[in-house]
Parts: C-alpha cells; structure tokens; sequence
C-alpha cells in the first residue's frame, strides 16, 4: 500500500489572514510540501496540471525535475496529465527524461481535466474529449513500447518510422493510472491496457466512484491481466487534522465555507459525512480512511489533498507532521493485517523492471 500527498497547485487568498501568496512562493511551497512528505514517511508526492488562475503548475515535468534533485525516495507523479490536449509524441519523450533524472521514481495520472476551455487554447474540441483521450493514449502507449512507430490517426499528423527519445529507462516505460471522477470510458481503457485506475473521489459521494472501481475491476480480469482483486486501484481523499476534532473543525471551517468548489452548498459537517473528506483527530481519519477499504476492496494508493483552498504553507507542513507521525503508522499497520492475500502490490520501476525481466525468461 502506497500512501502519498497531491496537490492541485490553486492559489487562493487565505480566508483567515486575506492574503494571497505569490506565484513564486506557491510554486516553491509546492516543491516544500513534496520535501517534507518525504520527510516524514510519504511514498508519492503528485501534482497537478492546469494553464490558467488561480492555479500554477502549467508545467508538470518542470516541477517534478526539480524536486527529483530535491528528493530521494518518494515517487514523482502527476495527478493530472492532460492526455487530450498534450501532444503524446511530447509527453513520451518529457516523461521518459524525467524518468531519467529521478532514477524511475515517476509515474503519470492521465486524466482530461476539469478546465473546459483549456481544450480551444491547445487547438482541441471539448466535445472530442473521449476520443481525444483514447486515441493519443493509444499513441502513447505504442511509443514508449515500440523503437519505431508508424502511425494514422484522426487528431494528429501521421508518424513515419519515428522513434521517441529517450528510450523509457531500463525499457520500462512509466506506470500510468487513468484518472477519472465520472467517465466508465476510462475505467474500460485503465482495464484493457492493464493499467492503474484512480478514482480521485473527493467530491462525490462514494456510490458513484463504486460504480467505477467495480467495473474498472471487472473488465481487467476480462482483459486476462490477472484476477479483479489484483486490479490496480488508487483513491483520493482529504484531510484536516488536529490533536482534538474540534479544533479540527473550527480552524478548517473558513476554508471549507470560501473554497470555491466546496463552499455555498452542504455544511461542512455534511460534507464530511458524505464524502471522504476528513476533519478531525489522528484517529478519526484514520477510521474513515480504513472505511474506504471496507468499500472499495483492497486497493494499492492512497493520496491525501492537504493544501488547498488557501491553506498557508505553515499549516501544511504541520499536517503533513500528524499525519506521518500519528496516521500513516497506524494505517499501515491497518492495511496491511487486513489485506486479501491475492491484492497487487502498488506499483514501482525496481518491481516492474524485475517483472520484465522474468517475463523475458519466461
């Protein structure tokens, strides 16, 4: 089980103080928060994509080749690379040299995002975002596998005979997971090429990302890449924590009423009930987090959302303290005496370069 922090990268006005940080210190608390995961026992530290305000990291490869040199274990991902209006051919390669640089620590989260008009601004057809997402996978998918690559599609110029540098180190290209909050398009394509599903689950209530992880499940063991149980799962979730819940809330409340994809509707009190949202003691998100197992099956990522909505970077790195030093033991421990023998474990470069090897063998 593999537990790390992501971050959308928004840059808000902290509701408490009225002030907005720059870009540049959001960018370099961004880098900060990815340090300190490490720090305190974090497996993956994941940013996100987006080319317009409030948010920053237009540039995933850039953040991420930075903090490889800032970094020595954690696993470098996104948790959105925008599969439909990036062009694959230049994701093969950025993400191939990035796999370089951090010695394999990375791995991608393709997913179409939640900007509408990012679509026009990169030449593409929103209502093409299906398509979009599937062909230049399909594209993707091929160069990181094949030295030469001839190819015809609806999207993009044909490719004659190109090769894609560099070569994924090792001959393993990265791990990819689909990311998806409502398409079962993407569950299929996770399932048919074998890959990881995400279901960033923390906005809707947990029904609907059931529906999904169901399916995703069954249509990997019809695919033939082992059984449901070892299909390859990742959830998100939130967190705000504090020794005593109500202090929890009294400070996380201001936050939840101005976040503008949160606030105006539910109380958070509601919220909390409903989604996977957590605001409270070690041991209150440590329960609700074990839950997600109990509904989900086993699973291989968890990934925590700890800076949004304005949060100042002082208060993120003090939740990341609690959070390595009170829940991450515990849930370990948890997950690991309740785990099916049969799950999958979660994904790595040394593990899957020593599958490679053996499937050679073999």
């Amino acid at each position: 089980m593999q537990f790390g922090v992501f971050s959308v990268g928004d840059n808000h006005k902290d509701p408490v103080t009225g002030r907005a940080p720059s870009e540049y210190e959001r960018i370099k608390a961004m880098v900060a928060i990815a340090v300190k995961a490490e720090e305190v026992g974090f497996d993956v530290f994941a940013t996100g994509e987006h080319h317009n305000p409030p948010f920053v990291p237009s540039s995933p490869t850039t953040m991420l080749g930075y903090t490889a040199a800032c970094t020595e274990r954690i696993i470098l991902s996104t948790s959105t690379t925008l599969i439909t209006t990036n062009d694959p051919v230049k994701i093969a390669e950025d993400y191939a040299m990035l796999q370089h640089l951090a010695d394999g620590r990375v791995d991608l989260m393709m997913g179409r995002g939640n900007t509408g008009p990012v679509y026009p601004w990169f030449g593409q057809d929103i209502r093409q975002g299906i398509p979009l997402a599937i062909e230049n996978y399909a594209l993707l998918h091929r160069l990181w596998r094949e030295k030469v690559v001839d190819w015809e599609g609806r999207f993009r110029t044909p490719l004659q005979g190109f090769t894609s540098t560099p070569r994924p180190l090792h001959g393993v290209a990265p791990f990819v997971w689909h990311g998806s909050i409502r398409s079962m398009e993407i569950a299929e394509q996770a399932a048919y090429y074998g890959d990881g599903f995400f279901a960033n689950n923390i906005f809707w209530p947990n029904g609907h990302y059931k529906q999904l992880i169901s399916l995703y499940r069954e249509r990997y063991a019809h695919y033939g890449h082992g059984t449901q149980e070892q299909a390859i799962v990742g959830l998100g979730g939130q967190t705000y924590i504090r020794p005593r819940s109500q202090d929890a809330i009294r400070e996380y409340r201001p936050y939840f009423d101005n976040s503008p994809v949160m606030g105006g509707g539910p109380s958070l009190e509601s919220y909390v009930e409903q989604t996977p949202l957590s605001v409270g003691s070690p041991q209150q998100v440590i329960d609700k987090t074990l839950q997600f197992r109990e509904y989900y099956g086993d699973y291989q990522r968890q990934l925590f959302n700890v800076d949004a909505g304005g949060l100042p970077l002082k208060t993120v790195l003090e939740q990341l303290d609690i959070l390595g030093e009170h829940v991450l033991p515990e849930l370990r421990k948890e997950f690991a005496n309740r785990r099916s023998p049969g799950a999958a474990d979660g994904p790595t470069h040394a593990a899957r370069v020593a599958a490679a090897g053996e499937e050679k063998q073999g």
